[in-house]
């Protein structure tokens, strides 16, 4: 399995990312070995993640996210 995730910052900023262990990913953003943004803005929580059958279809969704609006994003978490 793949996921599609997205992070809450401190900075109350949203990341997204795909992975096939979300909980492992999401310790390598807190020790500053994730992606470049989150050393600089740390991450506080996984609000967001879905589950896909391939890693194809979870960076399409991840794409798809990056270029939703913080609205739509926000409005993507509150449905989940």
């Amino acid at each position: 399995m793949y996921y599609t995730y997205i992070l809450l910052t401190e900075r109350n900023t949203l990341y997204c990312g795909y992975t096939d262990d979300v909980e492992k990913r999401f310790q390598a953003h807190l020790t500053g070995k994730g992606a470049k943004y989150t050393r600089a803005n740390k991450p506080v929580k996984i609000v967001y993640q879905r589950a896909f059958n391939t890693k194809q279809d979870a960076m399409k969704e991840e794409s798809r996210i990056k270029h939703l609006s913080r609205k739509q994003k926000l409005e993507l978490i509150d449905e989940d």
